[in-house]
């Protein structure tokens, strides 16, 4: 009885001593949050409540109202009416309360709960008291860090950095320094800006608003579209509602079903009042001066579609890094965009240094156009499924179609990357359904070049067709022109594959049973090649052609070239002939490749193997796997294929 009644009195001490550990950490929070919230209140302008985890209270009824889709203002002509697909839908629109510019403070309605406090953790009870602090900030630190992974399983950043930096964020100035001097009309067009989100993290959203507003003039602003695209998270519901209802000059708009990044942007284009449209992504901050130069370049001539200098944040410390300038705007075989550094646009004259450049594509992260024009044109396709690659089939329909594109240099906006990983990009097949519905539309006899690429767009088309037919007489009655005056004039740098039948495809080497490969995020400027699993999908594509070069990749602007015994990639000539070095011979009966200038054999190395091409160099140089020249004998090693996985057929 004695040893029961001290083992429960040991028992009640450990649990009071458990609540009084778990006790400091809630205090520990709740002192930490409120002395975030002084230093907030005391730098900042009013805002938003961090992460706003709302549990809802009975409040008065929401502020959306509910508006008919059957609105003139949505229509684009009888020709073009790329919104009729919206027509059946009802928008909700929340309009601003004029005048009131600070953002609204928490009211009754709302139960904020910071994450962690809602559940109860055990903290070990054991601990002296020198070791209770050192125990709950090592807790606190391991929910911090679960909650980051979390922020980056669900949004692609580290939303909880994000949600230390103030709304008001001032960039650090990278304009060049000529940038100052310009001088821009006094009657520049009005711009609505128009931010187009899904289930966005509140922060970035709010950040991207607010940086909109604290550096555009007002006088050109003509307004801020926020257009939900059916968002499901509760804080992008009735308390945004709330919070944008306070904001001078911006306006809420909400679909009540999913349209993709296109039919997003064209439902806030159809209600836009601006004379020049700018598409911005929700994740986004802007440098001061960034808006006048865009529209001094539209108003020149209203055909022209603009974007600034996409510089970058970082997704995990979300620092800011300027992109060096000048750049410009590409795409792939693979239909693939890229921002390209071109350095051969590179000059001494100041006056270049804010002169547009001319870019074959542009990004979708930030973009402006002439309301009408962008109505003329078709504005996006409403076949393009969800979001990927709406902006390549922009990019080439303004340039085929009368108009085109330009980098301002002296305009800069910063982007969030997204991590890669494990943040997960559009449905694969979705992606590809919209890639097809370009090439069918836009590449003519070029689409071969893309499916031998893109293999799983291949098989995809050999099951279904897109319906064009709409496309189809709008490019018709645009007069656009065709893809090979794109390729000529546009975008002359794009190598065009030749494709000879038993020289491409995927470089297959009998002796090891893999395919040549380069490997992801080395970039254009070439690297070590590597022997990998054939991957099937195109992305191993080379193409030997009739000048003795290896191209290498969607792009082909890699060539197969030599460092010393190892066989690298790097840049392919442009305008000159091709050098020795990079010519090579295919022996079809022997299956090997011949380097021209040193008369030595391609040799494949898997990783941890072993350079055994003939007797005498058996068991010797030992490598971590790749590409080698070496002399030329009958060795499996020395075997190659080009294996063309799918052959397109017609034009």
């Amino acid at each position: 009885m004695r040893l029961w009644s001290r083992a429960t009195a040991i028992r009640r001490r450990m649990l009071c001593l458990w609540l009084l550990l778990l006790g400091f950490a809630l205090v520990t929070l709740a002192l930490s949050d409120l002395f975030s919230r002084d230093r907030d209140h005391s730098r900042d302008k009013p805002g938003p409540p961090r992460r706003p985890l709302l549990q809802r209270i009975p409040s008065p009824p929401d502020l959306e109202l509910i508006v008919e889709s059957r609105d003139p203002a949505l229509e684009l002509g009888v020709d073009v009416a790329p919104l009729k697909s919206l027509q059946e839908d009802e928008l909700l629109f929340v309009p601003s309360v004029q005048g009131t510019k600070s953002a609204p403070q928490k009211k009754g309605s709302y139960k904020v709960l910071m994450p962690g406090t809602s559940k109860g953790t055990a903290v070990p009870g054991t601990l002296a008291h020198g070791e209770m602090g050192k125990a709950v900030r090592l807790h606190l630190d391991g929910l911090e860090k679960d909650m980051e992974q979390a922020a980056v399983q669900k949004y692609g950043f580290n939303e909880v950095v994000s949600e230390r930096i103030s709304l008001h964020r001032r960039l650090p100035e990278t304009r060049h320094p000529e940038c100052f001097g310009e001088q821009y009309s006094e009657s520049l067009p009005s711009a609505s800006v128009v931010i187009c989100f899904h289930d966005e993290a509140w922060s970035t959203l709010l950040r991207t608003v607010h940086s909109v507003l604290d550096t555009a003039p007002r006088q050109y602003l003509q307004e801020v579209l926020l257009v939900d695209d059916l968002s499901q998270h509760g804080h992008l519901k009735t308390v945004l509602s709330e919070y944008v209802s306070h904001l001078d000059g911006v306006r809420l708009i909400r679909s009540t079903r999913r349209l993709g990044a296109g039919g997003c942007r064209t439902l806030g284009a159809a209600r836009a009042a601006g004379e020049v449209l700018v598409f911005m992504d929700s994740h986004c901050e802007c440098q001061k001066g960034w808006l006048e130069p865009l529209l001094e370049r539209v108003a020149q001539d209203r055909t022209t579609v603009v974007s600034p200098i996409m510089d970058v944040i970082d997704w995990q410390t979300f620092r800011y890094n300027a992109t060096q300038w000048p750049v410009r705007g590409v795409f792939d075989w693979r239909l693939d965009f890229y921002w390209e550094s071109n350095p051969q646009l590179e000059d001494k004259d100041p006056e270049k240094a804010v002169r547009p450049v001319r870019s074959p594509a542009l990004g979708g992260e930030v973009v402006a156009i002439d309301r009408h024009f962008f109505q003329s044109v078709g504005a996006y396709d409403p076949g393009m499924l969800l979001w990927g690659a709406e902006h390549i089939e922009l990019s080439i329909r303004v340039w085929s179609c009368g108009g085109s594109m330009e980098v301002v240099p002296c305009s800069r906006v910063a982007h969030l990357n997204r991590h890669h990983l494990p943040y997960h990009f559009p449905d694969q097949d979705l992606l590809q359904r919209n890639k097809i519905r370009i090439a069918a539309t836009w590449m003519d006899a070029y689409k071969k070049i893309f499916y031998r690429r893109e293999t799983l767009a291949h098989f995809i088309r050999q099951s279904e067709s897109p319906n064009i037919t709409e496309r189809m007489r709008l490019k018709r009655s645009l007069g656009c022109r065709n893809f090979h005056w794109f390729l000529t004039t546009v975008y002359p740098q794009l190598y065009i594959p030749q494709d000879r039948p038993a020289l491409s495809g995927e470089l297959y080497s009998v002796g090891t049973g893999g395919c040549a490969d380069y490997p992801h995020g080395q970039g254009l400027q070439g690297g070590n090649m590597s022997i990998v699993p054939c991957s099937g999908t195109g992305s191993q594509h080379c193409d030997l052609n009739s000048e003795g070069e290896v191209r290498w990749g969607p792009m082909g602007a890699l060539c197969l070239d030599t460092k010393g015994d190892r066989v690298v990639l790097s840049p392919c000539p442009t305008h000159r002939p091709t050098a020795s070095r990079l010519q090579w011979k295919f022996i079809k009966l022997s299956g090997q490749l011949v380097h021209q200038q040193s008369q030595l054999c391609l040799e494949a190395v898997k990783e941890g193997g072993l350079l055994q091409s003939s007797p005498r160099e058996a068991n010797i140089y030992p490598s971590t796997g790749g590409l080698f020249l070496r002399q030329c004998t009958h060795h499996p090693r020395q075997q190659w294929h080009f294996e063309q996985v799918v052959a397109p057929k017609g034009a």
